[in-house]
This record gives C-alpha cells, sequence and structure tokens, in this order.
C-alpha cells in the first residue's frame, strides 16, 4: 500500500481535513454525499501513478465548514480557493456522485482549475426519462441496498460494512447527510443551469458509469456526455452506483488510460 498522510488545510480560516499520497502529478478525488471513504484499493492504485488529495469537504468528516456555504455552486467556489491555496492549478480530477456534480461546476466556472476531468456516476443534470432515487426520505440500510448492484463482487464490501458501526462513526454518517441535505435538497440533486453551463468546458473529460446504477440512471451520464463536447463516456455492466468500489479492476483500468 502506498503510505499517505492526514492534513488539515488551512483555506481561508476553515480547516479542510485532506488525505494525501502518492508521487507523480496531482490527482484531485471529490467524494459523494455519504463522505470520504478512506484510503480503498483504487486510491492506493491511483496514488501509484500520481499525488493524490483525497479531501472530505467542508461540513463532512473532520472538516470544518464555513457559515456561508450552503449550495453546490458555493461548495465549487470553496474548492477554487483549495486549489489555490495549495498551488493546485490545472490538475487532473475526479469527481463521484455528489463530487461529479462539484467537479462539473468548477469546469464551467473555471477553466483553468482542470487539465482533466472524470465524472462517476454523478448527480447535477436532471434526467428526462427516469429519476435520481430520493435518498434523503429512505434509511441508510435502504440507501446502501441502492448503492450496489451485487455486493458479493465488490471485494471491499466486508471491510467497509461488515461491522456496526460505532457511536462515532454514526455520528459523522447523520452529520454528513445533514450536510448533503442542505446542498442538494432544493432543487433535488440538480443544477438546472448546468447543461447550459457545460458548454464552457473544453478540456479532456470521461464519464464512468455503473450500467445497473439505481441511484443516477445512465441516462444522466449520456446527457453529461451530450452536454460536454468530445467527452466519452465508459459504461461498466453489472455494476451499481459505485464501480469504484464493486468494480474496482475495470475502475482503475478507464481512469488510468483517461489520465495518463
Amino acid at each position: 500500500m502506498v503510505s499517505f498522510t492526514e492534513e488539515l488545510v488551512d483555506v481561508g480560516g476553515t480547516k479542510v481535513h485532506t488525505l494525501k499520497g502518492g508521487s507523480g502529478e496531482p490527482l484531485l478525488l471529490l467524494h459523494g454525499a455519504n463522505g470520504n471513504s478512506g484510503w480503498l484499493k483504487f486510491v492506493d492504485a491511483l496514488a501509484e501513478k500520481y499525488t493524490v488529495y483525497y479531501p472530505s469537504h467542508p461540513g463532512y468528516g473532520k472538516s470544518e465548514r464555513p457559515d456561508w456555504l450552503e449550495t453546490i455552486p458555493d461548495m465549487a467556489c470553496f474548492y477554487t480557493w483549495y486549489l489555490e491555496t495549495l498551488g493546485l492549478e490545472g490538475v487532473r480530477a475526479i469527481g463521484f456522485s455528489m463530487g461529479g456534480w462539484i467537479a462539473s461546476e468548477i469546469a464551467a466556472m473555471c477553466k483553468h482549475s482542470f487539465s482533466k476531468l472524470m465524472l462517476v456516476d454523478a448527480v447535477g443534470i436532471k434526467p428526462n426519462d427516469s429519476e435520481i432515487a430520493d435518498l434523503f426520505i429512505i434509511s441508510p440500510a435502504q440507501v446502501l441496498d441502492l448503492v450496489y448492484h451485487d455486493p458479493s463482487q465488490a471485494p471491499e464490501y466486508q471491510a467497509l460494512y461488515g461491522t456496526e458501526p460505532t457511536p462515532e462513526q454514526t455520528m459523522m454518517a447523520e452529520s454528513n447527510r445533514e450536510m448533503a441535505v442542505r446542498l442538494c435538497w432544493k432543487p433535488y440533486m440538480y443544477d438546472p443551469r448546468l447543461p447550459s453551463l457545460l458548454r464552457r468546458v473544453k478540456i479532456p473529460t470521461r464519464m464512468v458509469w455503473g450500467k445497473n446504477d439505481k441511484i443516477v440512471p445512465l441516462e444522466c451520464g449520456e446527457l453529461y456526455n451530450k452536454a460536454i463536447n468530445g467527452s466519452d463516456l465508459v459504461v461498466i455492466d453489472n455494476c451499481g452506483h459505485s464501480p469504484q468500489v464493486e468494480k474496482p479492476d475495470e475502475f482503475i483500468k478507464a481512469s488510468l488510460d483517461f489520465l495518463a
């Protein structure tokens, strides 16, 4: 395993908990609404080629939240500040689910922030013929049932979910869920302006989608692919909302081939 450190990055007085490890050019990972899953197999594989920065969003995990941060565009603005603080302008970036929405807003907002962009089962665009699952009206256990197409094929499933969470982990999960509601509730999981704004994105962009995603349907990946000029869409068969966990080998290959 690649060694990594935990750092608190001060962004305008807000401390952002960041996992950092690996070597090579920088790569930013932006997690989804459930929070930072930690240094898993896919992160380790990416860190063999790149210096990975994997922050917990403001209001998530051990990161602080500034009072003004209320929306996904706010979060995107904050991350441009984060990148400037670290001197990381023009980095490669991968955004997962809600993190993909954040990343797409950054790319549309500031063309100098990223050099390459991957969006993985990203929310942010409203589908026309299907629906994004409403995760805020069901229990965490029901959400978990929707995330994976076949949990038995996810090598780290038991490590992630096989034991009863501690009281501290439960409190953190509830806090993360509260922050997700704050950011994504109205309108639910999309920005009506985003398809138009994405026309500004000129960097190489790849969407990676689980074909059997029960949370963010494949239609959303197709709409992102349509909105971003010159992008491509990689669909992973027999896979749900988190290909980086459920099908890590296929995800890692799709990532490294594109990021090189």
